[in-house]
């Protein structure tokens, strides 16, 4: 990946494991932000990985002004997939939107207050269809899916938005969920499906109903009060070749559950990994006996509504407010920096006052963690971890307790990045710490992350002096904060425009970018 911006600017991938190579993780306790008009190429493997992802700016809330595209990572031709070849392969990028550009959003967070209701839902960048004469306005530009009769396709849908979990949902149509975030799953048909922040999933949909008309493409807010949320929306069109009529009346009603929290919870349970299948290697997916392996840590992360520390509304994670470092945490434990970081992060909430720091979890290498997510705030939360997919082993409403573990799933539960956490419950996941480099953990909603519920997880293999099991770092580092005398003067700011340039206008806001997606698929 190369980039020309005209802000600063980081991309991650979420989901791309980046082997070895945490330098490529565009995050900012890897890298030095790239500044305005300066370029700076992405180099890294998908070695060992199948699925579907996406990229996105990390710094700010850019990624509520786009920025996001997808990443497709397909089997080698000698492991077999566990379905028939579609016909055609879809990608769908569903969010809430904000008029607002990310600038005027971060501003609303720093002055203390909410980001407020979104005022919609775009499929792939486009407003909804209009499907109500009252509630949509004439002439927005919406995104139609165009398919053939009797044909069946691969939808990859990813909620790249800021903090709405959305449910989605394709009128008269079943939605054959096969893969997740890298993962095959078991093969269930569903009839919506509960997609939450930066999440993905990857369903076939055969075109198996009257192709005379049109049918609705549905994403629209959960947990929340329908009535005062309609325009968060979004509305696609799924339009058969030989469809004589638009499509029309009600939209597909989505989960009647609001007595019922155990709905989505029982929806996110029922996906669980087809322990059978191979993926980026032959042998099955089920033979790394995840629920036979001794825990090494454990930690507790406990977060809380917003709150106040030295003046300023914070989010925290077991009492400590992330605060980054002007220097990268890789950069500083390279040049052997101290008081960048401190490796005290606590394996449990505590009873101390809350603060900001650049506090970091110790992990081991080769070490298997348990974290427990513990939701004490008032709405969904989705986390997620760099640099490994973890094992969804357990989530229930009340606090969690080592009795908890009694009821997780020790066999075939979903290995995924990105996991829910429902207000007033937990989410457990273990994660086998192969992977040496500084890997962020953090909320996935925009402001939750912005105003500091992350922490970095340490891994570090202390017998490798051969970089064996970390790749050296890349020529073209970027230098800031107590390093920037390093800068190299060779690295100088792009004064021409390449043809593969594109220019597009996200919220009020001019991006520039020439994007080249050169990752592959590497294999020994």
């Amino acid at each position: 990946m190369n980039f020309v911006l005209l802000l600063v600017f980081l991309v991650t991938r979420d989901g791309i494991q980046q082997r070895k190579n945490c330098w490529q993780d565009g995050v900012l306790g890897t890298n030095c932000p790239i500044p305005p008009g300066w370029n700076w190429t992405y180099q890294f493997q998908v070695k060992d990985q199948i699925g579907s992802f996406f990229y996105f700016p990390s710094l700010g809330l850019q990624r509520a002004a786009g920025g996001y595209g997808g990443i497709t990572v397909n089997n080698r031709e000698v492991i077999a997939v566990p379905f028939g070849k579609p016909d055609g392969d879809i990608t769908l990028f569903i969010g809430d939107w904000y008029t607002k550009n990310h600038t005027d959003l971060r501003k609303a967070l720093d002055a203390g207050k909410d980001l407020g209701m979104p005022d919609g839902v775009l499929m792939n960048g486009k407003g909804p269809y209009r499907y109500n004469t009252t509630l949509v306005p004439d002439g927005i530009d919406y995104e139609t899916i165009n398919v053939e009769p009797g044909k069946t396709y691969r939808f990859r849908v990813h909620n790249v938005g800021t903090s709405t979990s959305l449910n989605f949902r394709i009128q008269n149509h079943n939605l054959l969920l096969v893969e997740t975030e890298g993962t095959y799953t078991v093969q269930q048909n569903y009839t919506n499906l509960d997609i939450h922040v930066g999440q993905s999933y990857s369903f076939l949909v055969t075109m198996d109903q009257n192709a005379s008309s049109d049918y609705y493409i549905v994403a629209s807010a959960r947990f929340v009060n329908e009535s005062l949320w309609t325009r968060v929306t979004g509305v696609a069109v799924l339009h058969y070749s030989n469809s004589k009529s638009k499509a029309s009346g009600p939209l597909p009603y989505p989960p009647n559950d609001f007595y019922d929290k155990t709905f989505s919870m029982n929806q996110a349970r029922s996906i669980r990994m087809n322990v059978s299948a191979g993926a980026a290697r032959p042998n099955p997916q089920g033979s790394f006996k995840y629920g036979s392996i001794n825990v090494t840590e454990v930690y507790l992360l406990r977060n809380a509504p917003p709150l106040t520390i030295n003046g300023k509304r914070r989010t925290t994670l077991n009492g400590i407010s992330y605060s980054p470092p002007d220097t990268p945490l890789r950069l500083a434990d390279k040049y052997d920096l101290k008081g960048v970081y401190t490796l005290d992060f606590p394996t449990k909430p505590l009873d101390t006052p809350h603060r900001l720091g650049a506090s970091v979890i110790n992990g081991t290498y080769k070490g298997f963690m348990e974290i427990i997510f513990q939701n004490n705030d008032t709405t969904v939360q989705t986390y997620h971890m760099d640099g490994y997919a973890f094992f969804v082993v357990g989530m229930d409403y009340g606090e969690w307790t080592e009795e908890s573990r009694g009821t997780y799933n020790k066999w075939d539960g979903i290995s995924r990045c990105t996991t829910q956490v429902f207000p007033g419950a937990w989410t457990a996941v273990l994660v086998s710490l192969d992977n040496v480099g500084f890997w962020n953990v953090r909320a996935e909603n925009l402001d939750t992350w912005y105003l500091g519920q992350e922490s970095y997880v340490r891994v570090v293999n202390p017998e490798d002096d051969s970089n064996k099991t970390e790749l050296l770092m890349p020529n073209n580092v970027l230098y800031c904060g107590r390093l920037k005398n390093l800068q190299k003067d060779n690295q100088v700011p792009h004064g021409s425009q390449s043809s593969s340039s594109f220019v597009t206008y996200v919220g009020g806001m001019l991006l520039t970018a020439m994007l080249i997606l050169v990752s592959s698929a590497i294999f020994p």
